[in-house]
């Protein structure tokens, strides 16, 4: 049981995981400022999302503790559900973008 048992480390933890997640977001907050290629951005800024849900999952969520098999069901989970989004909003998208450029 004890070489089961996970050491919390106190809120140091939870402070240090914050202050990351505040450092990439104004990371992201500032490739507005720097005016690269729209392609650029997006990609820069879908990886530091990602980065941050890992942090946030990682920490908040203690999947850091968990097996391999877990984690991997969680991501799939969840880009199969973002993919089934994206099919789904994606129609609706165009059309309100060729409304927006009859306008």
């Amino acid at each position: 049981m004890a070489a089961t048992e996970h050491t919390h480390g106190g809120y140091r933890l939870y402070w240090v995981t914050w202050l990351w997640l505040l450092i990439l977001t104004i990371f992201m907050l500032g490739f507005e400022v720097l005016r690269m290629p729209r392609f650029f951005m997006v990609l820069a800024l879908i990886v530091f999302m990602l980065v941050k849900a890992a942090f946030i999952a990682g920490n908040f969520m203690h999947l850091r503790f968990e097996r391999l098999n877990l984690i991997v069901t969680v991501a799939v989970g969840l880009l199969i559900t973002g993919a089934v989004l994206f099919v789904l909003i994606y129609p609706d998208g165009l059309r309100v973008l060729q409304l927006s450029r009859t306008s």
